[in-house]
């Protein structure tokens, strides 16, 4: 196994937290004006991850790798953006199954089979995906009594999402702890989409497991929170807290705390600066050269961000969930009060383009794929492949 990049002072040079180290730089901040150092809003300091973590080969040979979802009997589905298959990845051995469905999709630029997410129960697949007339969730049935899992035809269960551009297209997914479905658009080339409650791109949508508009969303549709360019990494935290790691333009990539209503500020505002208007600052930010932000995983007390251009696996420490289990309390809600950890890069330009992040189900760190085969990148032997982080 490898270490982690002995760069990682420098990478961590490259990340900025928010608001307090950005303030005075607005919504047009220059990137050449951030800071030399990563440096911390204030509060109490994070856990260092001084524990270098190491990184192995799951599986290789994998053809753009992009959906990741654990299953009951702890191995992952991996869906392909590009072929549209779904195959299943045993993470303890490394064996990857032949394909156990191809859905159909639209695959150009950042379309084609996208998020996956299992129903609580574990008897149902979704799948967001991008078609020839919209982007759309689709529900099969999932039976795993047998050596493989068996898949049934794909339901549409939601259907018109924007998706006839070929870029921002979104597309994470996750069953929240409410039980309720979690989707991320992109504003579909159009950034006024982004403010536009009427139109479902630049959103995080949340819906009923059977694709209803969750009955308590904000606005009586299907959207949660809006203001988003590109936002495809999603996930929990141990607290319930949701957060979104979302593609910048050309200044600032975003990790946000997402909460009901709120307004994450495109196309008006890109990074931090825009509150005195009433949108709502990113926690991070990071040169969109440096990060470009994919999947985003919860694992080992912090979040890891996968990261396409920077070709970087970020870890954020989240020390306010550390600290509320040591005193009792709880910790923030509102992305206002909240503050991170100084984040960290690992594995700098060693593995290319990195796309998605789950915590291993056999409890055995994080899996990692890479996006070596998707038009963008330089693909080396094996790619694409999973790995195995661990600490």
């Amino acid at each position: 196994m490898l270490p982690g990049t002995p760069t990682r002072a420098a990478l961590a040079a490259l990340a900025v937290l928010t608001p307090a180290a950005l303030v005075a730089c607005g919504s047009e901040a220059d990137p050449g004006n951030a800071p030399a150092d990563a440096t911390r809003t204030g509060g109490t300091a994070p856990a260092s991850p001084d524990a270098e973590p190491q990184r192995a080969d799951v599986a290789t040979g994998l053809d753009t790798p992009w959906g990741l979802v654990a299953t009951p009997d702890d191995r992952v589905l991996v869906g392909s953006r590009d072929t549209g298959t779904i195959r299943v990845l045993d993470p303890a051995t490394g064996e990857v199954s032949e394909p156990l469905t191809t859905v159909g999709v639209r695959a150009e630029g950042e379309s084609g089979l996208l998020g996956l997410a299992l129903t609580p129960d574990g008897g149902t697949l979704l799948a967001y995906l991008t078609t020839a007339e919209d982007g759309r969730v689709v529900a099969m049935s999932y039976d795993d009594s047998g050596d493989l899992p068996v898949l049934g035809d794909p339901e549409p269960v939601v259907t018109g999402i924007p998706g006839g551009a070929t870029y921002h297209q979104g597309g994470g997914m996750v069953v929240g702890p409410d039980d309720l479905l979690y989707v991320s658009t992109g504003d579909n080339g159009v950034p006024e989409n982004a403010q536009d409650l009427d139109s479902l791109s630049g959103k995080i949508l949340r819906y009923t497991l059977d694709g209803q508009p969750a009955p308590d969303n904000p606005f009586g549709t299907a959207v949660y929170s809006y203001g988003h360019r590109n936002v495809e990494g999603l996930t929990f935290d141990d607290a319930g807290r949701l957060w979104a790691s979302e593609f910048g333009s050309s200044r600032w990539d975003e990790l946000n705390l997402i909460t009901a209503g709120s307004n994450y500020g495109w196309p008006e505002v890109e990074g931090t600066g825009g509150t005195d208007d009433g949108y709502v600052d990113p926690l991070a930010v990071w040169r969109t050269a440096d990060a470009s932000p994919a999947g985003l995983a919860w694992w080992d007390g912090s979040l890891w961000m996968a990261s396409l251009k920077g070709e970087t696996l970020w870890e954020i420490p989240l020390p306010d969930l550390a600290d509320a289990a040591a005193d009792g309390s709880e910790p923030a809600t509102d992305p206002a009060d909240e503050e991170v950890g100084d984040p960290v890069g690992w594995f700098g330009y060693d593995l290319g383009r990195l796309r998605s992040a789950l915590a291993d189900p056999t409890g055995d760190g994080l899996l990692v794929t890479t996006s070596n085969t998707d038009g963008r990148g330089s693909e080396r032997d094996g790619d694409d492949r999973v790995l195995r982080v661990t600490r």
